[in-house]
């Protein structure tokens, strides 16, 4: 049955990458029709608004978004956009897998590790007072609900994929409060999961030891700014954003997206890389139930990798963003 999802296609290198995965997705054969969008900092000169409101009702009646960078003006009163979309539909669940691979020239061998993030609340509720003109607070929320979830989440991820260890990320030792309850739920949920290893570190050591020991890690699980912060390090162990799918979900909704940024200045050059959108529909893919089809992509992805002639210039080749996704075709 085919399925129709919701495309933002962003903006800088947005609209290029997006449109490579789409030819990728129809070259695989995917069962999926898209309603696209543009949106981004075009968008806005034009109507004012970053999403149009058919984007938000698309996304509203299919429920599954596969979006594009899209660039946030920095210190001029925007609200990030992500931020925006993920508190608007709830997408409590941050899951961001990193998977070394060894054709790919990195630092560290068998990487392989999943990060869990809470995507709600902590400092990026955006909520911050002026004490007076020298001094701000930033509001850090925590709750229970939102532990729980995000925590639970993990460790049944980890039972369904056979995975051994959960490692929970705090730093309880000076927010007693809000990462202390964090940390105290994580450990009132492990005793439900024997099966699987459990463990906490405080999260500058988790940072040292994930460069030094990449390898002692499995399941991560924290909040939500120490997830953004990790999920990027974890990044850095396997090669780069360029190769670091995410996914976004709620109860009710998902949306998958690449998370690097959207490098206006190699927009329009036919330079850029799709790897970590088109690995991130693929994880749509896998959640759909439409293994055959991501496996499939997957594997020739994998092969262009191995083979390494035709890779973009963050991979260490000199192909094109054509040159790459014609290759990748050809493996299908």
């Amino acid at each position: 049955m085919t399925k129709t999802i919701t495309v933002f296609r962003g903006d800088g290198i947005g609209p290029e990458i997006t449109d490579a995965v789409l030819d990728i997705l129809k070259a695989a054969n995917a069962p999926l029709d898209f309603e696209i969008f543009d949106v981004g900092a075009a968008v806005y000169e034009k109507t004012g608004s970053f999403i149009p409101q058919e984007g938000f009702d698309s996304f509203e009646k299919n429920k599954v978004l596969l979006k594009s960078p899209i660039t946030t003006p920095i210190g001029s009163g925007f609200k990030s956009l992500n931020v925006t979309l993920r508190q608007k539909y709830d997408l409590w669940a941050n899951i961001r897998p990193a998977l070394s691979n060894p054709a790919l020239p990195t630092r560290f061998e068998n990487v392989d590790l999943v990060t869990f993030r809470e995507n709600t609340e902590d400092l990026y509720i955006g909520e911050e007072i002026e004490i007076d003109a020298d001094t701000v607070h930033a509001i850090k929320k925590i709750t229970r609900k939102a532990s729980e979830r995000i925590i639970k989440e993990a460790f049944e991820y980890a039972l369904k994929n056979g995975r051994h260890k959960v490692t929970c990320i705090h730093k309880a030792n000076i927010l007693k409060k809000s990462d202390g309850m964090f940390l105290r739920i994580f450990e009132e949920i492990a005793k439900s999961y024997p099966q699987i290893e459990a463990d906490s570190m405080i999260v500058d050591a988790a940072c040292m030891n994930l460069v030094m020991h990449p390898e002692r890690f499995d399941v991560l699980v924290m909040p939500n700014l120490y997830g953004d912060i990790l999920s990027d390090l974890t990044s850095g162990l396997i090669g780069g954003l360029g190769l670091l799918p995410s996914c976004n979900r709620g109860d009710s909704y998902a949306m998958y997206e690449a998370v690097h940024g959207s490098a206006p200045d190699i927009a329009g050059q036919n330079l850029a890389n799709p790897s970590a959108l088109l690995l991130s529909a693929c994880m749509m893919l896998d959640d759909l139930h439409e293994e055959e089809s991501a496996s499939k992509i997957r594997n020739a992805l994998d092969q262009v990798f191995q083979e390494g002639k035709v890779l973009t210039k963050d991979l260490g080749g000199q192909a094109s963003t054509s040159e790459f996704v014609a290759e990748i075709k050809s493996r299908l």
